[in-house]
């Protein structure tokens, strides 16, 4: 076995999941619902992840997979039991917002909902794991998008700063890694899952996108502040869907494209890490005559508030090209992108490049110089038990092998900072891009099918044990 240097002392080991993909009892004690419950599986599904095809309650011939999901809230403790046996020191998790306010504009929380999670990091403490809490991993309760219209209204930064207060009080001592709205540059691509947005006939798109992003950012900030006061260990990241854009070819053109590209993204941490909007944005929106408004007092906010650290998915890197012939796409992370003849792909189409997480952590680190989290990262593939019951998923070890190689390339040969990482589904649960139960991440084999059948019975996979390995030796040994 070969031997590779260690990762730093105190490196947080573990693995993701969210909300709305794993916990299920969509409407038990008091939860209310959200937008990431009304999202089916199906044709359907990316036109209303988009805001284009308008789906505010459940409705008759669809399958609605968040309903149930792995059913996380009955049986997190068996979850937590598993996490800890691979020797997990941290568990990213999300908070489903409509648990602690059902409507989301009431005064008073949940206690239902409350009660869980304490219950639930209290567990995680129990077993020595550090929770990692997403605040708003895409989950926005349908009062607000219904009678508010989501994001676009800035009565919801007050709803959120409510929801943080509550939360950072009640889970003080509990939890101290938060952070504040999952792959925040999802607005762009998925508004109505990163945002609430639904867009009427007429409306100025891209506007509402960005005055609805001015809001989330103005509330990142808030929580920030709020966390520090409420407690000063507390330590606050933003995060975002991160890969690098690759130029198609050395043309100049190609090379421009993949600059602008990567600035649409990278827009929403340059506010969060640097605490202010970059130039190239205002030339934007002048150019597209899209006017943001903001105020002096949240200018002030972003300044003075912005985060501790970074994190970030990675799943594949990117490619730009200005040629409008060259359009050959390729699946992603709700991202299109042309394919990239040097690199495989996943059964999903989704590009396989560990050089490009290695790329990734170099650039964000020389952008923001700030510590950075990995959060999510891992490969959705068809597990198929044998006849025993066993996944031998020696695709998913390979994958994490050379992805691990490629973060430990970073932190000892070019000296960026970097907290830990977190392996998304470390337990099977639904697909966001998809709906899916097939499209598999986990160390944890959960037996549900596409269509919600399953005694949802947990199993260890091969790369369970590979990766209790990975942790035991700090990364030493993959």
């Amino acid at each position: 076995m070969t031997t590779y240097p260690e990762f730093p002392k105190n490196f947080l080991w573990g693995g993701a999941t969210a909300a709305n993909q794993c916990e299920g009892a969509y409407n038990v004690d008091g939860r209310g619902l959200a937008n990431v419950d009304v999202v089916p599986i199906g044709k359907d599904r990316f036109p209303i992840i988009a805001g284009k095809k308008k789906m505010f309650d459940f409705e008759e011939g669809y399958f609605y997979p968040a309903k149930e999901s792995i059913d996380f809230y009955h049986r997190y403790k068996e979850d937590i039991a598993l996490f800890a046996e691979m020797g997990f020191k941290t568990y990213r998790m999300s908070i489903a917002w409509s648990r602690i306010f059902p409507k989301g504009d009431e005064l008073e929380p949940n206690e239902a909902g409350l009660a869980f999670y304490e219950d639930v990091f209290k567990e995680c403490r129990k077993h020595g794991i550090e929770p990692l809490v997403t605040i708003t991993h895409f989950d926005c309760p349908m009062h607000l998008i219904k009678e508010y219209g989501g994001w676009r209204n800035r009565q919801l930064i007050t709803f959120y700063e409510r929801l943080c207060r509550t939360i950072f009080t009640r889970y003080k001592g509990l939890v101290q890694y938060w952070l504040t709205f999952n792959e925040i540059n999802m607005i762009l691509h998925a508004p109505f899952m990163g945002a609430g947005l639904y867009f009427e006939e007429g409306e100025n798109v891209e506007q509402v996108k960005y005055q609805a992003a001015h809001h989330e950012l103005v509330a990142s900030a808030l929580a920030t502040k709020l966390a520090h006061e409420i407690d000063p260990n507390n330590k606050v990241g933003c995060m975002l869907a991160a890969g690098q854009y690759y130029p198609n070819t050395p043309k100049p053109d190609d090379v421009w494209e993949s600059v602008k590209l990567d600035r649409e993204n990278y827009f929403f941490i340059d506010v969060q890490a640097r605490g202010e909007y970059p130039n190239y944005a205002k030339k934007q929106w002048a150019r597209d005559g899209i006017e943001v408004v903001m105020t002096e007092e949240d200018l002030e906010l972003l300044k003075k508030h912005t985060v501790d650290f970074i994190s970030f998915s990675y799943y594949s890197s990117r490619v730009a090209s200005a040629d409008p012939e060259v359009n050959e796409q390729t699946a992603g992370n709700i991202f299109a992108s042309i394919k990239n003849p040097y690199l495989d792909e996943s059964e999903w189409g989704w590009q396989i490049d560990p050089l490009g997480l290695r790329i990734t952590l170099n650039i964000i680190w020389d952008r923001y110089q700030k510590p950075m989290f990995i959060v999510e990262n891992g490969l959705g593939a068809v597990d198929t038990p044998d006849e025993n019951g066993d996944v031998a998923d020696d695709y998913r070890i390979e994958y994490l092998r050379e992805h691990i190689k490629a973060m430990n390339d970073a932190i000892n040969q070019d000296g960026v900072e970097l907290l830990g990482y977190t392996s998304w589904g470390c337990i099977d649960l639904v697909s966001a891009s998809t709906g899916e139960m097939k499209k598999r991440y986990g160390f944890i084999y959960v037996d549900r099918d596409n269509d919600g059948n399953g005694t949802l019975k947990r199993s260890k996979k091969k790369s369970f044990d590979w990766y209790k390995q990975v942790i035991a030796s700090n990364g030493s040994q993959l």
